[in-house]
């Protein structure tokens, strides 16, 4: 008794971790990065440039912060954190990943 469940057991925790068939329906209009729209043209996803604002204006800040060294510091950070941002945002939005 005590073997059988524990194969039981054992099965139950395996079934879960077998693969499964996929039958979802492709009908050729979406395949990952790339889509069709609807007047046939091929689309591609694009980053909308979040993740280059933000660590641009980081290092912005830090360089900003660097440069500037007297007084409060705070104007070349502020414009260190501008610039970066945009230079940032520019060269996340400009890299296009379809192929």
């Amino acid at each position: 008794m005590r073997r059988t469940m524990l194969a039981l057991a054992a099965a139950t925790l395996t079934i879960p971790a077998v693969p499964t068939v996929s039958f979802a329906h492709n009908s050729g209009y979406y395949n990952g990065r790339m889509w069709q729209d609807s007047q046939g043209r091929w689309r591609c996803k694009r980053s909308n440039g979040t993740t280059g604002l933000i660590v641009g204006a980081a290092g912005g800040a830090l360089i900003g912060r660097a440069i500037d060294t007297r007084g409060e510091r705070a104007t070349g950070t502020i414009i260190g954190a501008a610039a970066g941002a945009l230079i940032g945002r520019q060269i996340d939005r400009s890299r296009v990943r379809c192929r």
